[in-house]
């Protein structure tokens, strides 16, 4: 695909922007969890590994050798890894209450999974060696 480094820098940055939007409302708590913030921080700063991985992706997009395509594949893999359990994580039920996914939470999952997608398509032309 030709521009598949720029569409997959684009979701990379996409992701780190969502990390800082309202991923879920807590009634009882009224309050927007985001990927920096939850109460007590119980589940935790997922919005700092997407930012390491979009940074390692994004370098990794804008290298043009077949090794750093390569290893953007892992990235890829890792990043989408990570948001599914985020995802399951800051949209699971506790104690029967049940928190309103917010439009955050499906940015943060879809620009992991067009980051890994960008990844499956490198712009890579191959050379013949003549011998």
């Amino acid at each position: 695909m030709k521009y598949s480094q720029w569409i997959g820098i684009f979701a990379a940055v996409v992701l780190v922007v969502a990390s800082f939007l309202p991923w879920t409302f807590h009634p009882d708590l009224n309050k927007y969890f985001t990927g920096f913030f939850s109460e007590n921080n119980n589940y935790g700063k997922p919005g700092k590994v997407f930012i390491v991985l979009a940074v390692v992706a994004t370098i990794f997009f804008l290298i043009p050798r077949i090794w750093a395509k390569r290893w953007n594949l892992l990235i890829g893999a890792l990043t989408v890894a990570f948001a599914i359990k985020s995802f399951i994580v800051f949209s699971g039920c506790y104690r029967g209450i049940c928190p309103t996914k917010q439009i955050g939470l499906w940015i943060m999952l879809l620009a992991a999974v067009g980051v890994l997608a960008m990844a499956l398509l490198p712009d890579m032309k191959v050379v013949e060696k003549k011998s």
